[in-house]
């Protein structure tokens, strides 16, 4: 289960205050997978990193009753002058996974040979999000984050995302960001609507997307 409790999240901008959490209290309760919809800069990816613990709110608090992934394909914890396998070496003690492990299945899953040494500040876009993904199929969660990446590289690597994504799910639920309605449906029995900086659950994804078209009128 993951709670956010009375969460007030804000920027300050240059010339005025951009509130996109507004003291929200919701639940999501685990054996269900949520879709999380919302118009261009309504605050999903933000609500995302909040969940993650990648950003912090200004009030209220965030619990989690269940090990909570980082946003599927998340690049921004990497250290640019460490190696990929520096990197992932970090994260696997950080999450009390073994190492060697770790390494071993980001390598064969990453593909990018001898790049594993050399500095994440040196890697493509493309092999940037080749580790991250490995990385994150690598550490198993109870729940994953998704927020838009569910494949990344060319058709066949695109396969192999797939089918580690889907062995992990059936065992995890998840948390989806997505503009494609499709994808929702297909992942998700329940959805919320982020607006206006509210959070509306709806137990119909159905419904949650109505109301989300409503809005993206």
């Amino acid at each position: 289960m993951i709670t956010l409790d009375n969460v007030f999240k804000f920027y300050r901008q240059e010339r005025h205050t951009r509130v996109v959490l507004d003291h929200v209290s919701i639940t999501f309760l685990k054996g269900y997978s949520y879709g999380l919809l919302g118009v261009n800069g309504a605050g999903k990816s933000t609500t995302m990193r909040l969940i993650a613990g990648i950003e912090l709110p200004n009030a209220g608090k965030v619990r989690r009753q269940v090990r909570v992934s980082w946003p599927l394909g998340f690049a921004g914890g990497m250290h640019p002058l460490m190696s990929g396998r520096e990197n992932v070496k970090f994260v696997a003690r950080a999450y009390g996974e073994d190492p060697r492990r770790v390494v071993r299945f980001v390598e064969e899953f990453a593909e990018i040979g001898d790049y594993m040494d050399a500095a994440v500040r040196t890697y493509s876009s493309g092999m940037m999000a080749r580790v991250a993904f490995g990385l994150s199929m690598a550490v198993e969660f109870e729940c994953y984050l998704i927020d838009e990446v569910l494949a990344v590289g060319d058709a066949r690597f695109q396969a192999r995302c797939k089918e580690a994504f889907e062995a992990r799910r059936k065992n995890s639920d998840l948390i989806v960001v997505s503009h494609s309605m499709e994808t929702i449906k297909e992942y998700c029995d329940k959805a919320a609507v982020l607006v206006d900086g509210q959070i509306l659950m709806y137990d119909n994804v159905d419904k949650a997307t109505e109301a989300y078209n409503r809005l993206n009128r």
